[in-house]
């Protein structure tokens, strides 16, 4: 038992100095370097102010951001309307067929995310399968140009992150209980009013879930938006690579970093939110 006592505090233990040494300090760190300034001679000079901030309101700086947002917002869109349909029939479906689909969903987690945008170019570059496709069908005569586009970069994201919405929602569909759908049509309700009455608000954790897995990546995979978009398409994660890597600017890049983290904390309050709101309307 001692043995035991001791193996589940070292385990702990173990956990949280991890934790403390990868995530929490460096939080910290950069927390404190957005608030500091740089210099041709030091990445990070202790001068303290809210200057970064100040500086991540500007036009040019504030427009990154803005595309950021509305970018990442459409592919959660897409990915909220292409999913939640999969998802209702998967948890319909049969358990037997319900494993392969499943199975599907989850094999492209088996490769490298770079490695399948890198595929994409092979789709929708000028001499790419869908454009060979479309001439081969009368449909165009000659290739579009696809690629470097902010559609690519929209269909990038969603190809990638499509199973992060759909496994939250399954997750929330399977858990539905039929009787408030059978309570709802017996009182009359249409198909689609019980939809928007019923398994929308029961859901609703699973749907905050979801576009919280898929809308804080997409504003930081700055290497979908490098290999599908090049320099059209700039995401707040490329604004933030290009300040640590390129202009040298750390605090400038710390307080970009801090605001996406901030947004994090935005989306996980309101899960929070519409978790507790949906165990007060159980409880009644």
């Amino acid at each position: 038992m001692k043995t035991n006592g001791f193996f589940k505090q070292a385990v702990i233990i173990g956990s949280i100095a991890w934790m403390a040494l990868f995530a929490f300090i460096p939080n910290i760190l950069v927390g404190l370097a957005s608030f500091c300034s740089t210099s041709a001679q030091n990445f990070i000079e202790p001068v303290w102010g809210f200057h970064n901030y100040g500086q991540l309101m500007d036009q040019a700086h504030l427009d990154i951001l803005l595309s950021s947002l509305r970018l990442s917002g459409l592919v959660t869109l897409i990915c909220l309307v292409v999913a939640y349909p999969f998802a209702a029939i998967l948890a319909r479906t049969r358990k037997d067929k319900r494993n392969t689909l499943l199975l599907l969903v989850i094999i492209p987690f088996w490769t490298n995310s770079l490695v399948r945008t890198y595929a994409m170019t092979a789709m929708l570059n000028s001499s790419g399968i869908v454009n060979n496709l479309l001439i081969f069908l009368g449909i165009i005569s000659e290739p579009l140009a696809m690629m470097y586009t902010p559609g690519a970069v929209v269909l990038g994201l969603v190809y990638t992150l499509l199973p992060f919405m759909i496994l939250p929602l399954y997750a929330a569909l399977e858990r539905l209980d039929r009787r408030y759908l059978e309570a709802a049509r017996d009182l009359g309700a249409s198909p689609w009013k019980a939809f928007w009455r019923v398994v929308v608000p029961l859901t609703m954790p699973g749907i905050v879930s979801g576009c919280m897995l898929v809308f804080l990546p997409g504003i930081g995979m700055f290497y979908v938006s490098d290999v599908l978009g090049g320099a059209r398409a700039m995401l707040l994660g490329n604004f933030i690579r290009d300040q640590f890597l390129s202009t040298r600017n750390w605090p400038l890049g710390a307080a970009a970093s801090v605001t996406l983290t901030a947004l994090m904390g935005i989306m996980l309050l309101l899960y929070w939110h519409s978790t507790r709101r949906l165990g007060q309307d159980s409880a009644l």
